[in-house]
């Protein structure tokens, strides 16, 4: 089924772009969600419209998106978390809590999609965290994760 996509997709493609992909995936998973659309002749506007506006904000957001790397490489990011005498967390750290704690520490306004987690961050210590600002900018953090009182 050809789609195109509204929003990013990881290991699809981006924004605007039209991808061929299996019939369930599309129907399961990227449809209702609104992560992309079915692909028709008169789609082919809004493909050339997303393309458009893309291209118009792409130079301006990859400066910023490269002052914001610098900003955010060089600085750490205290999470406090409720947790058990082990040292294990009662959940998990989302990352809307990190993009929360980046916020709240200065360094910029980050989108919670934007944050990849490796694996789920249960107990307390430091992890590295990558940002995506830019399809060509990537970011690593330092998030240390800090018992609460």
């Amino acid at each position: 089924m050809k789609v195109i996509l509204t929003h990013e997709v990881p290991k699809l493609g981006s924004a605007g772009d039209v991808c061929e992909v299996k019939d369930g995936y599309a129907r399961n998973y990227l449809l209702p969600r609104k992560l992309a659309t079915p692909w028709t002749k008169g789609g082919q506007k809004m493909v050339d419209d997303i393309s458009r506006a893309r291209a118009a904000r792409a130079v301006k957001s990859l400066e910023d998106a490269q002052s914001l790397k610098g900003r955010l490489e060089g600085s750490k990011v205290n999470l406090s978390a409720r947790a058990g005498d082990s040292g294990r967390l009662f959940g998990a750290v989302t990352t809307a809590e990190i993009a929360e704690a980046i916020q709240q520490s200065g360094a910029g306004d980050i989108d919670r999609r934007t944050i990849h987690i490796g694996s789920p961050i249960r107990t307390l210590g430091e992890y590295e965290v990558s940002v995506r600002l830019h399809p060509e900018v990537e970011a690593a953090l330092t998030v240390n994760v800090v018992p609460s009182k």
